[in-house]
């Protein structure tokens, strides 16, 4: 739960030593680690708010736990997508990892690109291209948003109340 800022050098010396500094595949890996701990709790949550009788239910018609837990499956979903979403929408607007992480610039992420925009000749800015950038990069996000949007709240109130 520490800040990323806090630990970047010893993750960026551990990615160096594994071979996966400035490659995707590191950056991947370390966005998922950071996700990790705030998607256990959101499911932990969406867990504890399904019944101890529906378990019991199934496990007395028989259904074992991988069959018990792919019944549950539909009770899940909002915690499930709930979940997603702030790891999507943490990967999508991270920063600093891929500043720090990445070095070939046809890697980077939208933000980092808006970045290298501002800064362009002679300190010039075209404000038409970035500000038509921000636009194409938040649409996905409102998008996804309002398609899931009934099970994101639900989601978020699983658990919140016995």
């Amino acid at each position: 739960m520490a800040p990323f800022q806090v630990i970047v050098t010893p993750v960026f010396i551990v990615l160096q030593s594994i071979g996966l500094a400035s490659r995707l595949l590191g950056l991947i890996l370390v966005i998922t680690t950071f996700q990790l701990p705030s998607a256990v709790f959101v499911m932990r949550n969406a867990f504890e708010s399904i019944p101890v009788e529906i378990w019991e239910a199934a496990e007395m018609d028989g259904a074992g736990p991988a069959r018990s837990l792919l019944a549950m499956l539909p009770l899940l979903t909002p915690g499930l997508l709930t979940a997603g979403l702030f790891a999507f929408f943490s990967a999508w607007n991270d920063f600093f990892g891929a500043l720090i992480l990445l070095n070939n610039q046809s890697q980077f992420t939208l933000p980092v690109i808006f970045t290298s925009l501002v800064n362009g000749a002679r300190g010039s800015v075209n404000w038409g291209l970035l500000q038509s950038g921000v636009v194409a990069s938040i649409a996905p996000c409102i998008i996804i948003f309002l398609v899931l949007q009934r099970q994101y709240v639900s989601g978020l109130m699983s658990g919140a109340v016995k």
